[in-house]
């Protein structure tokens, strides 16, 4: 591995203070102009620390929890640099879902510069993508098999990157999407810029970092595991057979947005019938699902035309739906950092949020494993029908059994 040296640029939660306006930081003016009008008033502190950087030609490795404005932190910089030169933005991303949000996010900034861009995901129409790239986008959003599919084809020229964003990028790692990443960073050009956002740092990022880029900056906003600021969290301890009489209950008690996660495709179809028989409206969003079907649950559910979403991880980072009301964990991740990411779709922008978790008695390691990663203890609620003492993550120890004393039992006598 390259040794080179990484910047580190620690903001701790006190001085994640924001400024009052976007003045001041080195965007353009028509920039500004648009995100006045768009109602983009107070930038986040990613978005502080993050875009003057870019702006100056940094490389950047952006640490924030999801929900904290991570998108325009690059989608600002790259829209001004090509505004200044030729080249495209080249941003990649490890679900459709979040590759078609990033898309939305820029449309409005290049706009007003009169560019393009084109999206390239996986279950869309090879055809129509290749329409849209002979119309010449400045700006190419895309999932790393999709994009390797174009490049083979020789529909996209990555030798033309003036920008590299790798966007969620553990994730991507976590997806398998390595090799693929690897691949493309080997035919992009050295001489770029490239922004690096996740919402933890593992090695295999370190190593990309140090192979890929030159002297990053890293600004870490939150340490790993920080969960998003104004979400409440609450752990049952259910039985299997008693999950799905406990989500009816909760189902009731709450009547906004809510957004279900599943650990399989299988269950989660299960779930969406059965909340469906309940009487809620439900739509569900995994990898069996076509994209024109994700794309309608999605779109439902934005509306409120489905009250619970029901998803599987592939979601937990693709989500951009401001007023979720809930998020339950019907069944707890495999992985923990994924938690972190689940919740992370409520209380999003400033607003307040909750985070229901169903765990089992044999899961008292998965919860520990939350536990030490978000760095403090989940509330267990109490259930009628379930008793708590039946599974605790911290059990006391056993008290020590009584010894008899040897010898006669000994007999005192009150003197009258």
């Amino acid at each position: 591995m390259t040794n080179k040296t990484i910047i580190t640029n620690y903001i701790p939660p006190e001085d994640n203070q924001s400024p009052q306006n976007f003045y001041g930081m080195g965007i353009a003016p028509r920039i500004l102009d648009v995100l006045e009008r768009i109602n983009f008033k107070n930038p986040t502190p990613i978005q502080v620390r993050a875009i003057p950087l870019a702006i100056s030609g940094q490389d950047v490795i952006g640490i924030a929890q999801t929900g904290t404005g991570k998108t325009h932190s690059f989608a600002i910089p790259m829209v001004q640099l090509l505004a200044q030169k030729k080249g495209i933005g080249l941003v990649l991303a490890p679900t459709r879902e979040l590759a078609i949000q990033i898309d939305e996010a820029f449309h409005d900034i290049v706009q007003a510069f009169g560019m393009r861009t084109a999206c390239l995901i996986g279950g869309a129409s090879m055809d129509d993508q290749v329409a849209v790239l002979r119309r010449n986008p400045r700006i190419i959003i895309a999932t790393p098999g999709r994009l390797i599919d174009h490049m083979s084809k020789w529909n996209v020229v990555p030798e033309e990157v003036e920008m590299l964003v790798l966007d969620e990028a553990d994730r991507m790692l976590d997806m398998g999407f390595a090799p693929q990443i690897q691949l493309i960073l080997k035919h992009v050009p050295k001489q770029r810029q490239t922004m690096l956002f996740s919402a933890t740092m593992p090695q295999e990022i370190m190593k990309i970092a140090a192979e890929h880029m030159k002297l990053p900056v890293s600004v870490e906003i939150a340490p790993p595991g920080t969960t998003a600021e104004h979400v409440t969290q609450e752990l049952f301890i259910v039985k299997k057979d008693a999950k799905l009489p406990l989500l009816g209950q909760i189902l009731k008690q709450y009547h906004g947005p809510i957004l279900l996660f599943s650990r399989t495709k299988h269950n989660a179809r299960k779930l969406t019938r059965a909340i469906r028989t309940m009487g809620h409206s439900a739509a569900e969003i995994h990898s069996d699902r076509s994209l024109p079907q994700r794309q309608e649950a999605l779109e439902g559910f934005k509306s409120g035309r489905y009250k619970v979403l029901v998803a599987t991880d592939i979601a937990s980072r693709g989500i951009d739906v401001t007023g979720i009301q809930v998020v339950i964990n019907y069944d707890l991740p495999e992985d923990a950092n994924n938690y972190v990411h689940r919740i992370g779709r409520t209380a999003r922008a400033g607003q307040k949020g909750h985070a229901i978790s169903f765990a089992m008695p044999d899961q008292r390691r998965d919860v520990q494993d939350i536990e030490k990663l978000i760095k403090g203890p989940l509330p267990v609620s109490k259930h009628p029908r379930i008793p708590t003492e039946e599974f605790m993550i911290n059990p006391p120890p056993p008290k020590k059994p009584m010894k008899r004393k040897s010898g006669p039992k000994q007999y005192q006598f009150r003197r009258r």
